[in-house]
Order: structure tokens, then sequence, then C-alpha cells
């Protein structure tokens, strides 16, 4: 005996504009952080102080993407 197959209906995306633009803002912003610390923080200049953890910590990333550091 078979059981009946219910059809279940997939639910709509959420595309409003103000969750559209948040999300954008966000990936953004995320986007940029990441660049800065792979591109431009270079230890010496660094916003954090001058320990070269964070440029020793990206150095492959930096090299893989073109970005001169040494």
């Amino acid at each position: 005996m078979t059981t009946p197959q219910t059809k279940s209906r997939a639910r709509a995306v959420d595309l409003s504009a103000a969750k559209a633009v948040a999300w954008l803002s966000l990936t953004a912003f995320f986007a940029l952080l990441v660049l800065y610390f792979v591109g431009i923080d270079q230890g010496a200049t660094s916003v954090f102080g001058d320990n070269m953890y964070v440029h020793e910590f990206v150095h492959d990333a930096r090299h893989l993407l073109g970005f001169p550091c040494h």
C-alpha cells in the first residue's frame, strides 16, 4: 500500500530593497576589511601597532594575489 504524497512548495525568497541594501553593505564592508588586511596592512605602518602578526598571517595570500610586501 502506498502512502499519499503531499507536494511541498518552495518558500518565496524575500527580495525587499532594504534587506538587499543591508546585505550588500555588510558584504562590501567585510570585503574592504579583508582587502585592507591582505593588501595594505604592512606591519610597520599598521593601524594596530607595530607587530607583524597580521602581516605574517596573510603573507602567502598577499603573494598569491600579487601584492608586493618585501
